[in-house]
């Protein structure tokens, strides 16, 4: 009898977590289909509409004109787009710097123009409002 409780509550306890990776595996898909589509928007240069989809903790942190400046100054030089492909993903509920909540960190190997071989790395979050949004963007 304690063996069959045993091994039903292992059982239990597997499949609790098989739904939670499966969550956090729907939520990394979600926030990289955002993510994509954002980086559409930069892809075409519209600096300022880019910033208008971005996460409200990145429009409290950066002024459209400054967003458009950097952008400008970073991105516009490596020209236009070669290739973008996924390198990693991962699912977080905490990052330095940020408040708790709910972060995809993902990663892209880039290929530019004038920078054959270059690291993007976007973090979307969940926005208040349910939305996954971009909350951070880095290009090494």
């Amino acid at each position: 009898m304690i063996r069959k409780i045993a091994y039903l509550v292992t059982l239990g306890l597997i499949f609790q977590s098989i739904n939670a990776l499966a969550a956090d595996s729907q939520k990394e898909l979600d926030a990289l289909s955002a993510a994509e589509k954002w980086l559409a928007i930069v892809d075409g240069e519209k600096y300022e509409q880019s910033w208008k989809e971005t996460a409200e903790l990145f429009k409290s942190a950066v002024q459209p004109n400054q967003w458009a400046q950097s952008m400008q100054a970073v991105r516009r030089p490596l020209g236009k787009l070669i290739s973008r492909n996924l390198k990693m993903k991962a699912y977080k509920s905490s990052l330095p710097g940020a408040p708790d909540g709910e972060y995809v960190v993902i990663q892209f190997e880039t290929s530019f123009e004038n920078k054959k071989s270059a690291v993007e790395t976007i973090t979307p979050m969940m926005d208040k409002d349910g939305v996954w949004r971009v909350s951070g963007y880095y290009i090494k």
